[in-house]
């Protein structure tokens, strides 16, 4: 623990070098210290490729506790794990734990290297009924994963994460199985999948998929939102990275809202009809 605080200082001395290591974190204005840090990223066009900016989002509440979500360049996302009772309290240790992740990114230790990938496989062996031979068989679950792990070779944590939250949602969303029952090989998958990012348009395809679940089974977007509603308060609370909770959030939220409009539309349309035919007699 004291080498990685010491690893993050001297971080922040190469980054930030106006700033004072000790202190940064117990920063009150932290929120600049954050935009200021990816700024110099941006400089240094060591960024991702979805390249932003840093992005805050307050939850509406009456009062407290507040909950704010920071969404970083390449779209990782946090929020404050602490009781906040007021909304610049949450956006302030919002931003810090972003700072801290968006620090311990940079350790030698967050790169994909082949050290690091002969660990995660194993790790993933030992957390599946799978074997280590696995791990050169594509058409596995366990292969598949060092496969992707072998192509983002010298990218970092977050960088591989962003790859990794569209197949996680597009495993969620059973597209991922749709797509292996027409005999699609997971390389091929993957190959296809990799040249894409999350954006509006993948998550309209998914509510809309969504949509066509509710239609076979009446409630089920209610059911899986009080679960994600869920997921995203407990990773909060526990200073994780949200974007899979909070992109599954989104998405049934989006295909609730669009069910929303179509009975409402319909509704509508009904009442014009019957003035119509109430006049035509």
């Amino acid at each position: 623990m004291d080498r990685t605080l010491e690893s993050l200082q001297y971080l922040i001395a190469q980054v930030l070098p106006h700033r004072d290591p000790a202190l940064v974190f117990k920063d009150l204005n932290v929120v600049a210290v954050l935009q200021e840090f990816w700024e110099n990223k941006q400089k240094q066009r060591a960024v991702f490729p979805s390249e932003g900016t840093v992005v805050y989002e307050s939850l509406n509440s009456p009062g407290p506790p507040f909950v704010s979500y920071v969404t970083l360049p390449g779209g990782s996302c946090f929020g404050n794990f602490q009781c906040c009772l007021s909304r610049a309290e949450a956006r302030r240790d919002a931003a810090k734990v972003a700072l801290i992740n968006s620090l311990f990114n940079e350790l030698p230790c967050r790169k994909i290297t082949k050290e690091f990938i002969m660990e995660s496989v194993q790790e993933a062996v030992s957390s599946t009924s799978g074997t280590l031979s696995d791990a050169d068989d594509p058409s596995t679950s366990i292969g598949a994963y060092h496969y992707m792990l072998e192509s983002n070779m010298g990218k970092t944590m977050l960088e591989f994460q962003e790859l990794m939250i569209v197949f996680q949602l597009l495993h969620w969303n059973g597209s991922l199985k749709a797509l292996r029952e027409t005999k699609c090989s997971r390389q091929e998958v993957i190959s296809y999948y990799s040249q894409y990012s999350l954006d509006e348009r993948m998550s309209s395809h998914m509510a809309l998929d969504w949509i066509m679940k509710e239609q076979e089974s009446p409630g089920i977007i209610s059911q899986e939102l009080q679960v994600a509603l869920r997921e995203l308060e407990e990773a909060r609370k526990a200073g994780q990275e949200l974007r899979f909770y909070k992109e599954k959030k989104e998405i049934l939220s989006l295909a609730l809202s669009h069910i929303y409009s179509d009975q409402v539309t319909s509704s509508s349309n009904d009442d014009q009809m019957d003035l119509a035919l109430s006049g035509y007699h």
